[in-house]
């Protein structure tokens, strides 16, 4: 990625941002040596290059690695000055609205989240210590919004998608916008620009001005993937363990677009929630779709998961092929099932607290290559625990293309290894191949991929 043109800037928050104390500003400004100030740089300096085609963090960072971010405190409050910066981000020297919005989300987020993590009352060894955990960072982003009725739909899906799949995507969004549904996405390109490009239409018709376009992220994925302009309230978690669990705990109904490892890393974390002997009788809308051309696709995917975990965990979802109304239709009438179970148990709307996810699936997965090749792939698991193990390998897949952790492990120790039963490796090895020949693995345009990993018997 050639160096672009950079401006120097000041920039204060518009209305009100969180107070800092004089700890708090202290951890950002420790450059250098500063982990909180080396996660905030990285993060603000992808949301200020929102709108590149590169989704590698390497690349990225190296092309800008004279941006400096200097915090300073005022009596009023906080200002950012900004050395070096993206001048994309800028018109006429005044940085774009939404930027300056999740700039100071992401600010916000990152501190927060350390000074939790410094917080007697945090637990993080047990289950429902995290959940409280993400649950807090939630309501410090202002998600939680108590009485609304279920109307928070996920839209998972790749990055790197063809122009049909995206202007699916985009068709969805228009129907359940219709509905006066709101649309939570990764926040990034492709699947998670696209339907919240058409629900904006959509509520604007229906004159729906308080419509949410909520993006979920976690550093590694921001640095590779910055936000898209829609988004209108950014969340930054901490890790994508505790970034999955709260797309489940917000989000009333799943729809699952066609995509790449990242995709199917998402879909198989939720197929093991879900197929948990606990979770049988919660309602939880999920629908595979797609258009007409991603056909082998979605039925590749589909046989896959049938290969691996069975029958069981393909009832747990519906796949819908080329019919964005019908998706949008079998979605109101889930999200009415799911108003219905949580009137019946006194459970929230905002917050999914029924939902019973296990430690394995909670706690961050180091896609190192000691851990990579000792993840335990075989028949003998019950189906959630081989479904959670088979998220992390696409969790590794994913750090070696994409985040700058994984992508210099992999140049420096070569491919990650993963092995296990014959009958679970190969069709693994059909989806990875698929996947790379379909060109689901990087941005189009980019250069040939080279699979960061080696599928073993």
């Amino acid at each position: 990625m050639a160096k672009r043109n950079t401006i120097d800037v000041s920039v204060s928050p518009r209305g009100s941002l969180e107070t800092l104390s004089q700890r708090e500003v202290q951890q950002l400004r420790e450059t250098g040596s500063g982990s909180v100030y080396t996660l905030f740089r990285q993060c603000a300096l992808a949301i200020l290059n929102t709108g590149t085609h590169s989704d590698n963090a390497k690349t990225i960072l190296e092309a800008y690695e004279d941006f400096e971010v200097r915090i300073h405190q005022q009596d009023r409050g906080i200002r950012l000055e900004l050395l070096n910066a993206p001048a994309d981000a800028f018109v006429d020297g005044h940085m774009i609205a939404s930027t300056r919005e999740m700039l100071f989300s992401a600010l916000r987020d990152i501190v927060y989240t350390q000074s939790e993590l410094d917080n007697a009352r945090i637990d993080l060894e047990s289950s429902q210590g995290i959940t409280d955990y993400v649950f807090h960072l939630l309501r410090n982003a202002r998600t939680l919004r108590a009485g609304v009725q279920p109307k928070m739909v996920v839209c998972w899906g790749g990055h790197s998608i063809s122009t049909e799949e995206y202007k699916y995507t985009k068709k969805v969004g228009h129907e359940l916008g219709l509905r006066g549904m709101d649309i939570c996405t990764g926040c990034g390109p492709g699947v998670m620009k696209g339907p919240m490009k058409g629900a904006t239409i959509a509520h604007a018709k229906q004159r729906n001005v308080e419509g949410r376009y909520l993006g979920l992220t976690e550093p590694g994925i921001i640095a590779a993937e910055a936000p898209n302009p829609i988004v209108n309230e950014l969340v930054i978690l901490p890790d994508i363990e505790k970034r999955l669990e709260a797309f489940v705990r917000v989000g009333h109904g799943i729809v699952v677009f066609p995509g790449g490892a990242g995709t199917a890393e998402e879909f198989l974390y939720l197929l093991g929630i879900l197929m948990h002997p606990e979770n049988r009788d919660l309602p939880f809308p999920l629908i595979l779709t797609g258009p007409r051309s991603a056909t082998a696709f979605l039925e590749q995917l589909h046989a896959f998961i049938g290969a691996t975990l069975g029958e069981p965990a393909q009832r747990c979802y519906t796949m819908i092929i080329d019919d964005p109304a019908e998706v949008a239709r079998q979605m109101t009438a889930g999200l009415e099932q799911v108003k219905q179970f949580r009137r019946e148990r006194n459970d929230a709307f905002h917050f999914n607290w029924l939902l019973k996810i296990e430690e394995g699936f909670q706690h961050p997965f180091d896609p190192t290559h000691a851990n990579m090749a000792s993840l335990r792939l075989n028949r003998d698991l019950p189906p959630h625990e081989l479904a959670a193990n088979l998220r992390r390998a696409f969790s590794g897949i994913v750090a070696g293309n994409v985040k700058d952790k994984g992508i210099r492990l992999i140049e420096q120790h070569g491919p990650y290894l993963i092995s296990g039963d014959p009958a679970i490796m190969k069709p693994l090895d059909e989806l990875l191949q698929a996947f790379v020949e379909q060109h689901r693995m990087k941005l189009p345009g980019g250069a040939a991929y080279v699979p960061c990993y080696r599928v073993v018997s």
